[in-house]
């Protein structure tokens, strides 16, 4: 039976195995002066993965992983799947507290961190009570790693033939913990299967090949760069680029050198890149397939890259954490006639909109975006009541909400918690939000809601306005009131010089509630 399951199974591990059984000699990944064959990175993982078993770590343990993107964040992510230990990436821009919440919660027996976040992780160990059995230094950086052991140093007590462990497709293999809206993240169990239906779906619908050249830019620690990009591309046998941050000059210069013909990017990240200097003077021709996600992508900003880059096709990518994290996709046909959607089902995603008892509501009609799918996650880490919540009645219920049309695409309205209830009338954000990006003075824009004495919330824009440009508040009213029903039109306008985000560029409008919640009162 043993041998049975071992020559069925399909595991992440699996298909870099794959990739260099058809592309050994093929370049898979570069990062700064580092280029990497299929052969040589499949060699490295392994001798990762016997190191990481040797030093007492067993199928089932957790290892975290505390760095910004690098050639040792993949290797450690193909290794920790083939010798069965969970990877559990975490946000490098957390405090020591919070990292101590997911070692300690996660119950994590290993630490893998860059120099820079050492101190971080140290002070994370102490507080949560937790006892690694192992710890090393990775990124490859020129600081000292201080009394933190050397990855690249590990490898070589290990061996270079791949692990024997048995492995089954529906094991855990990464926990990410997701942002989310209350006091404390929840870990989102991902298995084998989870990750690899996702690649299928991502690579179909997302006309991915493996003659694509790849820059891999955004934080791996989060599944939109790891489970839509990194890991589809290594499954196909792709060459990718890997970039420790998101910098816009850094983003332009790799495409021109490497002739790059991939680029994900969210909407923010593609606002600066359009914003940059470098944008129109370095040849970008090569690009012919930019996706977007975590935002709908405002019109005005995506007709621009259009004729910015005439030769490139834009898909918009819609899901979360959960579902690994693809759930619907808008293809490049689609992107103006269908501009604001959220696309179609992909391909291995059933999806509805339903009402709160969970019954289908009729086309055209506000709910609950809900799905099936193989991508789904197993449930949260330790947290069976909120598993049980997400579930019911045998669909994964997403907390946005949406509509789906005719035609069978989905339009995320919001999130629950960011519809606007302003004088006993709902009002989405992002259709104000669209309606501002129109104004030519206009870089980037967040509607939110605040307490307010006589709306009970007040539509509230917080806005970046272009470089060198003065709005007015008053005139940016004006201009929303030309265009929106009164009771969606601003009642205040905030002028700002940058909005927070998270590192995979999502506008974090909980921190601008909380920064504005006062507006109200302070003002005459």
């Amino acid at each position: 039976m043993r041998e049975i399951q071992r020559a069925r199974r399909h595991t992440l591990g699996d298909i870099l195995r794959r990739s260099r059984g058809r592309f050994p000699q093929k370049v898979a990944l570069r990062f700064r002066e580092e280029a990497l064959t299929y052969e040589q990175l499949d060699t490295l993982v392994n001798q990762a993965a016997q190191a990481i078993l040797q030093h007492g770590l067993k199928k089932g343990d957790k290892a975290a992983i505390l760095s910004r993107n690098s050639m040792d964040f993949v290797i450690l992510n193909f290794a920790l799947a083939k010798a069965g230990v969970v990877m559990v990436p975490i946000n490098y821009m957390l405090h020591a507290e919070d990292v101590a919440y997911i070692l300690g919660h996660a119950e994590v027996r290993a630490v893998f961190a860059a120099p820079e976040f050492q101190a971080v992780a140290d002070e994370a160990i102490r507080q949560s009570g937790c006892s690694p059995i192992l710890r090393a230094s990775i990124s490859q950086t020129a600081e000292r790693p201080g009394d933190w052991p050397e990855f690249r140093t590990l490898l070589a007590e290990g061996g270079t033939e791949e692990p024997e462990v048995e492995l089954d497709d529906d094991d855990v293999v990464h926990i990410l913990y997701t942002s989310g809206t209350e006091s404390r993240p929840k870990g989102v169990m991902l298995t084998h299967k989870n990750v690899l239906s996702e690649y299928v779906s991502t690579i179909i619908d997302g006309g991915m090949t493996e003659d694509d050249i790849a820059i891999h830019a955004l934080p791996l620690f989060h599944s939109a760069q790891l489970h839509c990009f990194l890991g589809p591309y290594v499954y196909l046998g792709a060459s990718g680029i890997i970039l420790e941050q998101a910098q816009p000059e850094s983003i332009l210069q790799t495409v021109e050198t490497y002739r790059a013909t991939q680029l994900f990017c969210p909407p923010t990240v593609w606002i600066a890149l359009l914003r940059s200097p470098d944008f129109a003077v370095r040849d970008l021709s090569s690009l012919q397939k930019c996706y977007y996600g975590a935002a709908i992508m405002p019109v005005e900003i995506l007709r621009e890259l259009g004729s910015r880059l005439p030769g490139a096709q834009f898909w918009n990518f819609y899901g979360q954490t959960e579902v690994a994290p693809l759930a619907t996709v808008l293809k490049p046909s689609d992107q103006i006639r269908k501009a604001g959607s959220a696309g179609r089902p992909s391909l291995n995603v059933e999806t509805r909109i339903v009402d709160d008892e969970g019954r289908e509501v009729p086309r055209g009609t506000v709910g609950e975006i809900v799905h099936r799918t193989s991508h789904a996650m197993l449930g949260y880490y330790r947290d069976a009541e909120k598993t049980a919540a997400a579930f019911q009645r045998g669909w994964f219920h997403s907390g946005d909400l949406g509509i789906m049309d005719e035609e069978g695409y989905l339009t995320v309205v919001d999130r629950k918690k960011d519809m606007i209830k302003s004088g006993g009338e709902n009002v989405a954000s992002r259709e104000v939000e669209e309606v501002i990006y129109q104004h030519p003075l206009v870089s980037e824009v967040a509607v939110i809601g605040i307490p307010d004495p006589y709306w009970i919330e007040a539509v509230t824009a917080v806005v970046v306005p272009k470089a060198g440009s003065v709005l007015q508040e008053e005139e940016l009213i004006q201009f929303c009131k030309g265009r929106l029903s009164s009771f969606k039109a601003p009642k205040y306008v905030v002028i700002a010089e940058n909005l927070p985000r998270n590192p995979s560029g999502k506008i974090l409008k909980r921190e601008l509630r909380l920064r504005y919640e006062g507006l109200a009162s302070a003002r005459p």
